[in-house]
């Protein structure tokens, strides 16, 4: 019979020389596996003589202990009435009204999805989900910047029909929507990112997976349908070797058609409600999935000892400590050769911010195929500028990349008006983030499934108001920029040849 520890007993537990966890009920020796933790020692120390399955599940794909630990390392089971308290929601604490199911059908934008789902999920996911850079303002305006766009109407044409289908470097979907890469789904729901999966399935929709992914990329795909279409994001790591593997990994799944480069985020932002949020680095041992994912004999010829680990600050938001060992010293001449060494997949970059990147990025076609204007969210440089200004340089400046190179964008979309408009500015594609992560806080995959209805019916009711049919039919004439025409970045415009030369 298992022996039943109390918690008292496991907490005594708690240095490098004896480490007991608490996962799932059951109570675990896991200092043998110290140093071969690909996350480095000082996350499991961290949880050392705790009850860790809150923050260990939501980022730990299923098989991942079973893999790492041995049968004995089992010690038996937890007194459940010898635990502390536990965090819990603000329906689960009373501080809101349990009003039950929720009706999803009642929801009718994306501002009550994000309501909805505050209130049923633990603080510390909304405090990451919610949080941007400093005062918040690239978060703000990127949604604001949308509201001082106006539309322009035509009358007398046929608007029965309404056709919002398109393509992705030549793969068709059926929205000019995707979810950008949106990390640590499970912290809202179980469903996680196959959930999310499941609802672009049904919506046909595209996907990128996120590196900082809950769930493994396998896992997140193993339900798709001939001719889902997902894309993957890369974080570089300073460990080349690491982001090789994924990469590999990558190459053997079909349904991923190509890499998404993240480069808006070289160094994480300052994001202040994530930091002060109870899930601190100082007792979250954040690793993604995928990156759990690696061979025991790869991690523990890479493993540190604590000796030889660059010190994490004390405090860290979840955001900060996903950063930990991402790679700040890309640039255009060592990372795309490099890049092209690993993959035959299409690539894109996500994070262009001025048309002179963008301009940049359109000389690497055909390897570069797409960018994603973005701002990372309003996560990374508070005050940078929304994909919207940064569509409006591109025409001003170098119209030409849009004939080059798909020009997709992130960042504030909450209505279908948005999406026209920014398809109107030129984008081939409109990503959103929270709003999925939000969706799935609300009810799981039929969440996100509404998320994307209710963008859907607007979008089709923003075209046919517009007299449009077709998504390649909207364009300038439907959209009156002057307001924001303004604020354009309008200051010495650099020769191409000294831009060439960044290359």
């Amino acid at each position: 019979m298992a022996k039943v520890f109390d918690y008292a007993e496991v907490a005594q537990h708690n240095t490098a020389d004896s480490c007991w966890v608490v996962l799932y009920g059951n109570v675990y020796d896991v200092t043998r596996f110290i140093p071969e933790h690909p996350g480095g020692s000082k996350v499991i120390l961290q949880l050392a003589g705790t009850d860790a399955t809150d923050e260990y599940d939501p980022i730990h794909p299923p098989g991942i202990l079973e893999e790492n630990l041995k049968p004995e390392d089992k010690l038996g089971t937890i007194n459940p009435d010898s635990l502390p308290k536990e965090e819990r929601s603000p329906v689960e604490q009373r501080e809101v009204k349990d009003e039950g199911p929720v009706d999803l059908e009642s929801i009718l934008n994306i501002d009550e999805i994000e309501e909805v789902a505050t209130k049923q999920i633990p603080y510390k996911a909304w405090a990451y989900y919610f949080s941007a850079s400093d005062d918040l303002k690239s978060k703000s305006f990127n949604n604001a910047v949308y509201r001082q766009i106006l539309l322009r109407p035509r009358v007398f044409i046929d608007c029965v029909r309404c056709d919002t289908s398109t393509s992705f470097l030549g793969h068709d979907v059926k929205l000019p929507l995707y979810v950008s890469p949106a990390a640590m789904a499970r912290l809202a729901h179980a469903d996680g990112e196959w959930g999310i999966a499941q609802a672009c399935e049904k919506y046909g929709a595209m996907q990128i997976i996120s590196q900082n992914a809950s769930m493994t990329p396998e896992q997140i795909v193993k339900d798709a349908r001939p001719g889902q279409v997902f894309g993957w994001q890369l974080y570089v790591q300073n460990e080349r070797a690491k982001s090789e593997a994924m990469i590999d990994r990558m190459n053997k799944l079909d349904c991923v058609k190509f890499i998404c480069l993240t480069l808006d985020a070289p160094v994480p932002g300052k994001r202040e409600h994530d930091e002060r949020s109870k899930n601190v680095g100082s007792n979250l041992p954040v690793r993604a999935a995928v990156q759990e994912k690696q061979s025991v004999s790869q991690t523990s010829t890479e493993s540190k000892t604590p000796s030889q680990e660059k010190e994490k600050p004390k405090s860290m938001g979840m955001g900060q400590s996903l950063f930990w060992g991402t790679a700040a010293d890309l640039t255009w001449k060592t990372t795309l050769p490099w890049l092209a060494k690993h993959t035959k997949k299409a690539i894109v970059l996500k994070g262009i911010q001025t048309h002179e990147d963008a301009y940049l990025a359109s000389l690497h076609a055909p390897h570069v195929k797409a960018i994603i204007l973005s701002n990372h969210g309003g996560r990374a440089l508070d005050t940078a500028p929304p994909a919207v200004h940064t569509l409006l340089e591109i025409r001003k400046y170098c119209p030409e990349v849009f004939g080059k190179i798909e020009v997709w964008v992130d960042g504030g979309i909450k209505r279908g008006t948005d999406v026209v408009k920014a398809l109107c500015l030129g984008a081939k594609g409109v990503g959103i983030g929270r709003a999925a992560l939000f969706g799935l806080g609300a009810g799981g995959k039929e969440g996100v499934e509404r998320v994307l209805e209710i963008l859907k019916a607007e979008t089709e009711s923003c075209m046919r108001l517009l007299g449009v049919e077709r998504v390649e039919q909207l364009g300038m004439q439907y959209i009156n920029t002057r307001a924001v025409e303004r604020d354009i970045w309008d200051g010495p415009v650099l020769e191409r040849g000294n831009l060439k030369a960044k290359l």
